[in-house]
């Protein structure tokens, strides 16, 4: 018998990555539920704060600086992060339908989504404009905008912006200053540029006072920017739509005196410039022609919400009382844009969602303990602060206005300390309670929470060891019921049979090729790292040159309640299950045990025809060496451990990793590959060696050609390698010109362990260039030629060439 840590006995789901969801994972990170699991779903990685992404936009703010990092976030946190995209709801079995995940199953859920411009109703909208939200569709628009403005700065220009808001308001002149920063920066005047924003009522910001709106419209005078107030936009259309003179049935009423043209006044038309690729059509005749628009208008809600069987105010939004719940299922919450709080009447704004972070994490953790919710209040009145492009700011509130650079550093000082929350993570190995009455809080709650646990589990001290660790036969049925599993004609007895074993049957004149690896997982995905580790599982047999047969699969899973322990063996064998079937190899069997964290592999089975067996020792001089994928995953993921790697790192090694090897070794085989080795543990340098040493030759290797995957150059500048490190690096010794690489980022990151690296190959020099082209074709796009087999020299086999 041996201790174990607390099992899992709830989880709580946070579909979106808003602000609300950010504070209250932080202070569960600072204040943690034992038995108590979060996982967070949502796409993307990073989440931009709403009081800087204007001044992002501006580029008074740099891309970390305006976002959270929401993996970094849930590391500190111990969360689990699903990178995908709520769809639906089960209520009744409460899960949540995910795009591309199996469905996630929850005891409490909240939802943070936000919201995106209403388009509905307007005709080419939804297709000719660029909404302002999902925010990291918008910034990448807005990137390739201003990189348009950059590489052609002396061609005219015109952005239309459609929405009166403050949203719209800010976007107007944050844009315009950024894009007249560009054209002074290339010596052109700023009047190439033309802005022109469209607002349905007569006045903007229509939620602030007179004078704040008079003030701006002052500035937008004062700047430039076209103003259009009291404009309802009924249409945006394209050039190929055959607009504008009459050729569009729609609008044969329309004469030229409405159109205006960027670089002409109202009073000086031309005909429509061909490179003008939008129309803004409104009620009134009045038609403008722009490079690009902006929808910036009123919130909506994803029609999933209210198909859910959730009660919805009339726009779809959640309808929550007070305590953040929503009104018709108490176990779902709901902040921030996606909620309307059933008792006020507020804006859809940044500030409250901020607000609402702090209840929304007290009354969760008061629903998991089974104590009393507590009441959230809005306030009635709340400070703006708009940024106005040029590091001044408006503030709002009430009846009062005022303009200052003052209340920019204001305001900037402001932004800044509420993301410091989330780059400053503390150590939390040093948290203990500080005081007597701390303590005495913290054995309350414990007492509380124990209490809470489903019998018999509960405050579980021991759990056997031996057979009597392994999953349950009852749980493991329910699983393998909802998993898709396939046969094959030369499986005998495998999954479905009652049998012992396995059994198979190996093809005349094939041979069998066998492989295992195991490890704990890196990531808090179980289905994204069933997917990773299968691929490195496989990898052995696709480098051999072999094709997977069948696997049987080898699972830790954490201890929980039995649901729990389904729904994350679930999870994982989804993941593993899609790998094996993209790749026709059957599951035929595996041992599932209980453990004190989540561990997965495979053992796997492959054939080969004899005259196709890919071996190390099969280098030849003349030859050249390809490398499939980038390398780093191993000091990405030791960084990532220490809340040191950014989110986008972590996003983009996972990438590699869940690029499969088998069409990469296919590729090679057919340019001629005659020894292969998949780059794993032992890292790039680790591999290479055994193929050397087994070949009996040297290896020239191009350190500058070696690709990299993005951060693991800094994160080993800054100290940051794998544990296995050190021991890879004693092979150095086998390098001939090692002392004059050593302080190189790249030299080290020959060492560095690789989870689900590339293949690392041998092929005739003159089959190089289609080989690679090939690759690339499939979707490796880091193959790279990174070194030349030579015959055996008198030293060491090994050299690099730097620089």
């Amino acid at each position: 018998m041996q201790a174990a840590p607390q099992p899992i006995t709830t989880d709580l789901v946070l579909v979106g990555g808003g602000h609300s969801h950010a504070i209250a994972l932080k202070k569960f990170a600072m204040k943690p539920l034992p038995g108590f699991r979060i996982t967070l779903i949502t796409d993307n990685a990073h989440t931009p704060y709403s009081g800087m992404l204007p001044g992002h936009v501006a580029g008074f703010y740099s891309y970390d600086e305006a976002h959270i990092d929401l993996r970094r976030l849930a590391v500190f946190s111990k969360a689990q992060l699903y990178l995908d995209q709520g769809i639906g709801l089960e209520l009744t079995e409460k899960k949540v339908i995910c795009a591309n995940h199996p469905p996630v199953a929850f005891d409490y859920l909240s939802i943070d989504i936000g919201s995106t411009p209403a388009t509905v109703g307007t005709p080419g909208a939804a297709k000719y404009s660029i909404p302002a939200k999902p925010v990291p569709l918008f910034l990448a628009a807005w990137e390739q905008i201003a990189a348009q403005v950059e590489q052609n700065p002396m061609d005219p220009f015109t952005l239309g912006i459609v929405g009166g808001g403050a949203g719209g308001v800010e976007l107007a002149l944050n844009m315009q200053a950024k894009l007249h920063g560009i054209l002074t920066d290339a010596g052109q005047p700023t009047e190439k540029l033309q802005v022109h924003l469209f607002h349905r009522g007569t006045q903007l910001l229509p939620q602030h006072n007179r004078s704040v709106s008079r003030h701006l419209e002052k500035i937008f005078l004062q700047r430039g920017i076209r103003l259009h107030l009291g404009e309802r936009v009924s249409e945006i259309a394209a050039n190929g739509d055959d607009h504008p003179l009459g050729a569009c049935p729609s609008y044969t009423n329309i004469s030229s005196e409405s159109i205006l043209l960027p670089g002409n006044t109202e009073n000086e038309q031309d005909a429509p410039s061909t490179n003008l690729q939008k129309w803004v059509i409104c009620d009134s005749g009045l038609k403008i022609a722009c490079h690009h628009v902006f929808w910036v208008t009123q919130a909506s809600a994803p029609s999933w919400i209210k198909a859910s069987g959730l009660a919805t105010d009339e726009r779809g939004f959640v309808l929550v009382a007070d305590t953040l719940q929503s009104i018709s299922h108490p176990h779902v919450f709901a902040t921030g844009d996606i909620a309307t709080m059933q008792n006020y009447q507020r804006p859809k704004a940044g500030v409250f969602a901020v607000r609402q972070g702090k209840p929304l994490f007290e009354n969760l953790r008061r629903i998991v303990l089974g104590q009393k919710l507590l009441p959230y209040h809005p306030q009635a009145r709340y400070l703006s602060l708009i940024g106005t492009g040029d590091k001044q700011a408006i503030a709002s509130w009430s009846f009062l206005e005022w303009r200052s650079p003052l209340l920019w550093l204001w305001k900037d000082q402001i932004d800044r300390k509420f993301m410091d929350k989330f780059d400053d993570l503390p150590s939390m190995e040093a948290e203990q309670p500080s005081s007597r009455g701390d303590q005495e809080s913290q054995r309350q709650e414990d007492n509380l929470s124990s209490s809470l646990l489903p019998s018999p589990i509960s405050k579980p001290k021991m759990h056997c060891a031996g057979c009597g660790s392994k999953v349950g036969s009852t749980i493991l049925e329910k699983v393998i019921k909802r998993l898709p599993i396939m046969g094959g004609a030369d499986i005998m007895i495998g999954l479905g049979d009652p049998d012992d074993a396995a059994v198979l049957q190996v093809p005349a004149g094939q041979l069998l090729v066998q492989t295992v690896d195991y490890f704990r997982s890196l990531i808090d995905d179980p289905y994204i790292f069933g997917q990773v580790a299968s691929n490195h599982c496989l990898s052995d047999i696709f480098a051999m040159g072999a094709t997977p047969q069948s696997a049987l699969a080898i699972v830790t899973i954490p201890y929980g309640t039995d649901e729990k322990i389904e729904e994350t063996l679930y999870q994982l064998m989804s993941g593993a299950n899609k790998i094996l079937q993209d790749c026709q190899s059957p599951l035929i069997g595996g041992h599932t045990t209980e453990g004190a964290e989540l561990a997965f592999g495979l053992s796997c089975n492959g054939l080969v025809h004899p005259n196709q067996l890919l071996r190390k020792s099969g280098m030849k001089p003349g030859q050249v060496l390809i490398l499939t994928k980038a390398i780093g995953t191993g000091t990405l993921f030791a960084a990532d451990m220490r809340y040191q790697a950014k989110g986008r790192w972590i996003e983009q090694a996972l990438e590699s990793m869940l690029l499969s090897n088998q069409t990469a070794a296919q590729v090679l085989l057919e340019s001629g590959a005659t020894a292969c080795t998949d780059i794993t543990g032992f890292g790039l340098f680790g591999h290479l060696f055994e193929m050397v040493k087994a070949s009996q030759v040297g290896v020239e290797l191009d350190l500058d050609t070696i690709p990299i995957l993005p951060g693991a150059i800094e994160t080993v500048q800054a100290g940051i390698t794998s544990s296995l490190h050190p021991q890879n690096l004693r092979l150095a010794i086998y390098i001939n010109n090692a002392t004059q690489a050593s302080d190189l980022a790249k030299y080290q990151l020959l060492f560095d362990p690789q989870t689900s690296g590339g293949l690392l190959a041998a092929i005739p020099a003159e089959n190089l260039d289609e080989c690679i082209k090939k690759l690339k074709t499939f979707g490796h796009k880091q193959s790279s030629l990174i070194g030349r087999v030579i015959p055996a020299p008198e030293s060491m086999p090994i050299t690099l060439n730097i620089g």
